[in-house]
């Protein structure tokens, strides 16, 4: 079965999933690596020696109890290194000498993605690989994976950062702008993001690193990554709370494998019930019945200053956000992601503090992973627009007609949703709305070359550009009783439909009446 494959290395758990083109997205358990539910991969390798022929992986690590050792053997938390700058820089590909332990946070990441690779089930064959990446690490992370995936026999290659995975994952439009509350199992990391597109602009597309097997080194495609407004972090996680509660469960025991993984069990518990119980043997034979409820948990939380932790770092944001023009107001949506985010004082505390923002808590483990899927070329047949439309319009402070750009170079088509406006009429008395449309000149265009079908676009030159009237214009649209100036009459939803063709849909706001199928033309 031919198809997209996504892979989300996350921090703490690395999600799988799959596309065959015209099917749904759905997550692939990976055996003997990944949990049950969630099916997700721990994101955990377990290597004797440096010279071990294979790690132990994910669900492997947790079953032999390894997975809160201190020795070097064990690696975890390795994918907020990759990519950065200093110690773990990019180290020798697998091909290379074995290296000593512990791993760098690149040869551990390497050596995840290859496991999982190789323990995909019979069937799947990916023809395309979308991986995602850190907003922040960017352009190392990409420098990474080009030199991973060498290893892998799949024809292409893409790579979507983060927010904008989650953001389209759950739902939200091009162009939002979105706060992405990310509860990880070693750090906590706020971010405000504004998404690329939206009215008049491109839409997000993941960047494509290699196709049809050969890599894309000088590709001029431009960046469509998320733009941080704000953004603040703490190195304490999910793993920190587990030891909190082991420790206020059985103060004078030391802080082995086995405690924290019960610790663990009943923190998820929580997210269910309000009373979570586990047996615990501590080794000597004894057994201890350990049991949390929601409240002891909450109380916890504030009183290791969790909660005022948070508080600060969502006020740093806000106003970095303040800084940079946007209010809160004008955030479209809350996005929690990661597992502590299911905690219940977690989702109190978002609700209090974004009250009026939509929370979009559906799927805080996958949405990264589905979003890639269809951020990424291939999973549908789409392209991306070379020139653009336009709409002239009156504008009635300066009393002149101003082109409105509709559609610019770098849309992909066919189009998800509707573009819709509101026209006015432009005096008194009109009994017809005149749509003149047109598209940028020659010169002024954004350059877009194909390799193979798939457009790799070069910057647009700085200015306005100059518009062109199409040679052919629409009938004009009659209005069912004289208009007044200034006064909204019409709504137009305009779409792109699979041949290009510029789609519109009238509704005369006097009437009700609806009128679609208008075809206005092709669109380059």
């Amino acid at each position: 079965m031919e198809g997209t494959l996504a892979i989300d290395l996350g921090s703490t758990t690395t999600v799988v999933a799959f596309q065959a083109a015209g099917a749904p997205p759905k997550l692939l358990a990976l055996e003997p690596y990944s949990l049950v539910d969630p099916c997700v991969v721990p994101s955990l390798l377990w290597l004797a020696s440096a010279d071990a022929p294979t790690p132990l992986v994910g669900r492997q690590v947790v079953d032999a109890g390894l997975a809160h050792h201190t020795g070097p053997q064990l690696h975890r938390d390795f994918k907020r290194w990759i990519g950065q700058e200093g110690p773990n820089q990019k180290a020798p590909s697998s091909d290379q000498a074995s290296p000593s332990l512990p791993l760098t946070a690149e040869q551990a990441g390497e050596l995840l993605l290859l496991q999982l690779w190789r323990a995909l089930p019979d069937g799947i064959e990916p023809a395309r690989l979308v991986l995602t990446a850190p907003i922040d690490a960017y352009p190392g992370y990409r420098r990474w994976l080009e030199e991973v995936c060498r290893q892998l026999p799949v024809p292409e290659l893409a790579l979507v950062d983060e927010p904008t995975a989650a953001a389209i994952g759950s739902g939200l439009a091009p162009g939002s702008t979105v706060l992405v509350v990310d509860l990880g199992g070693g750090t906590v990391d706020l971010a405000l993001v504004q998404l690329q597109g939206g009215e008049g602009r491109a839409a997000p597309i993941a960047q494509l690193l290699r196709l049809a097997g050969r890599n894309l080194p000088g590709s001029r495609q431009r960046l469509r990554c998320a733009q941080v407004l704000g953004k603040a972090g703490l190195a304490i996680g999910g793993r920190d709370l587990d030891r909190w509660i082991a420790t206020l469960l059985c103060p004078n025991q030391p802080l082995e494998g086995s405690l924290l993984a019960v610790a663990e069990q009943l923190k998820c518990q929580l997210s269910e019930s309000e009373q979570a119980r586990a047996l615990w043997s501590d080794g000597q034979g004894r057994s201890h019945d350990l049991v949390l409820s929601r409240q002891d948990l909450d109380q916890l939380l504030q009183q290791r200053g969790f909660m005022a932790q948070l508080d600060q770092l969502l006020n740093s944001v806000l106003a970095q956000a303040r800084g940079a023009g946007i209010s809160e107001t004008q955030i479209d949506a809350v996005l929690p992601v990661g597992g502590s985010s299911r905690l219940p004082m977690i989702q109190t505390w978002l609700q209090h503090r974004c009250g009026a923002i939509p929370l979009r808590d559906q799927r805080p483990v996958e949405a990264v992973a589905l979003g890639a899927l269809s951020l990424t070329p291939g999973v549908r047949v789409r392209d991306v627009l070379a020139r653009g439309v336009s709409l002239r319009c009156w504008d009635q402070r300066s009393q002149t007609h101003r082109w409105h750009p509709l559609y610019v170079p770098g849309q992909s088509w066919p189009t998800e949703a509707p573009l819709e406006m509101l026209l006015s009429c432009s005096q008194n008395g009109q009994t017809s709305i005149e749509l003149v449309l047109g598209e940028p000149s020659e010169d002024q265009r954004a350059e877009v070359v194909f390799v193979e079908g798939q457009p790799v676009l070069r910057a647009r030159p700085a200015g306005n550009p100059q518009v062109e009237a199409w040679s052919q214009q629409p009938t004009p649209l009659p209005l069912s009783s004289p208009g007044h100036q200034g006064v909204d009459r019409l709504r137009l939803r305009f779409s792109l439909d699979a041949h290009t063709r510029l789609q519109l849909e009238v509704e005369d706001l006097c009437t009700g009446h609806t009128q679609t199928g208008l075809t206005l033309g092709p669109v380059r």
